[in-house]
């Protein structure tokens, strides 16, 4: 059963020796993804697992490794020959910056980027099965369309549904995610679709719960300081009282 879930995004600045000089104008993202990852922590799962998008879906055991090198810096995190991609990348090194020496057991999924929605809410089912108390780190950009200077050049319906991505993130309306359409968020270059579809169906409702569950969110961060959209939201699942 999903317990407790954050989001956090993947861009490659976030870490320090990539980032250079400019490495404290992302200090408040830091921040906030450590405080996001501790309440994971705090919530005593049984198995964490880190989703985020990538070329085609596969799962990597505990001791996965990846590498910053493509972008520009000798950063590794995990052992053995780098297989995780970007977002998973940037997710273990979170979770090793934040969880250092208490790693609980550790699982990544990657996402194939165009991800069937199906597909998404059934991964992110059978990770809420994985074990009694699963916490979900899902690893995602909003939309890269904000601005002119945008990696994706400016588009007028960017902002707004960036917004409604945010809101959606800072309420925990999984509801809102699963109707997130593929076309749109790819013509809005939205980067973390797939994953967080993932997390709306990890957070559907336990079939056969012995009472009903209830999701409380609250957001840390939702900014663009490069013309993307970057949210950090930490999510607790619990049964309602009867």
């Amino acid at each position: 059963m999903l317990v407790a879930a954050a989001v956090c995004p993947h861009p490659p600045l976030i870490v320090p020796e990539l980032a250079g000089a400019a490495s404290f104008e992302l200090d408040d993202l830091r921040a906030a993804c450590d405080s996001a990852i501790r309440s994971l922590a705090e919530a005593r799962p049984d198995l964490l697992v880190v989703v985020g998008g990538a070329e085609r879906s596969a799962r990597h055991p505990a001791d996965a490794s990846g590498t910053m090198r493509p972008w520009g810096a000798d950063v590794r995190v995990g052992a053995g020959e780098p297989v995780l991609p970007l977002s998973l990348t940037i997710g273990r090194w979170l979770v090793e910056r934040t969880l250092a020496g208490v790693l609980p057991d550790l699982r990544f999924e990657a996402i194939a980027a165009d991800a069937s929605p199906g597909d998404c809410v059934a991964l992110g089912r059978e990770i809420a099965r994985s074990a009694d108390r699963v916490a979900l780190l899902a690893m995602g950009d909003g939309s890269a369309r904000l601005t002119e200077k945008s990696p994706g050049y400016l588009h007028p319906l960017a902002a707004p549904y960036n917004r409604m991505l945010g809101d959606a993130m800072a309420s925990a309306e999984a509801g809102r995610l699963l109707e997130i359409d593929p076309a749109v968020a790819e013509e809005l270059w939205v980067g973390g679709r797939a994953a967080f579809q993932v997390l709306a169906g990890a957070a559907e409702p336990v079939e056969g719960a012995r009472r009903a569950t209830r999701r409380l969110g609250g957001s840390l961060y939702d900014d663009a300081p490069y013309g993307v959209g970057y949210f950090v939201a930490r999510w607790l699942v619990e049964e309602s009282k009867p």
